[in-house]
């Protein structure tokens, strides 16, 4: 077994600065990890975990940033790229995730929240509608339009 302690070629400072960092990454991790269990709904509970995972990653990422260029193994740019990668797509994927929720609810009649755009109808859809599927909207001249719904 070896005696050598992982960062005893750091100074004091980086130390504390690293392991502050680490320890408030995993902090806003587990704070994120309380708001999915607290809160109740679908709606509530996308946000908890879309802001804190970003948020936590990137004073993770900062820490091993300043890890490996104070121990002198140079610039990592891996730990760059994984937190630009998830700054990039987390939000992405809670915006699609958020709007096929909000879709799939307002198709089920369930009280969620209104739409701002009259391209997407707020009420469920009729048996007959199922059906058929969408039906065009029609413009005020009375002709169909393609690729809107009537709202």
């Amino acid at each position: 077994m070896s005696t050598d302690v992982m960062g005893a070629d750091l100074p004091l400072w980086a130390q504390v600065l690293v392991a502050a960092l680490v320890l408030a990454g995993a902090l806003i991790a587990l704070l994120g990890s309380l708001g999915l269990v607290r809160l109740k709904s679908y709606f509530e509970r996308v946000h908890a975990p879309s802001i804190i995972a970003t948020m936590g990653c990137w004073l993770i990422m900062h820490a091993t940033w300043i890890y490996f260029s104070v121990s002198g193994q140079g610039f990592v740019m891996h730990s760059v790229l994984i937190a630009i990668f998830i700054a990039v797509t987390v939000p992405i994927t809670t915006i699609f995730l958020m709007r096929a929720a909000l879709f799939r609810g307002r198709r089920a009649g369930e009280s969620v929240p209104l739409t701002l755009s009259n391209l997407v109808r707020n009420e469920p859809q009729e048996a007959s509608e199922m059906a058929e599927g969408a039906k065009p909207a029609e413009t005020p001249d009375g002709a169909a339009s393609e690729g809107t719904v009537k709202a």
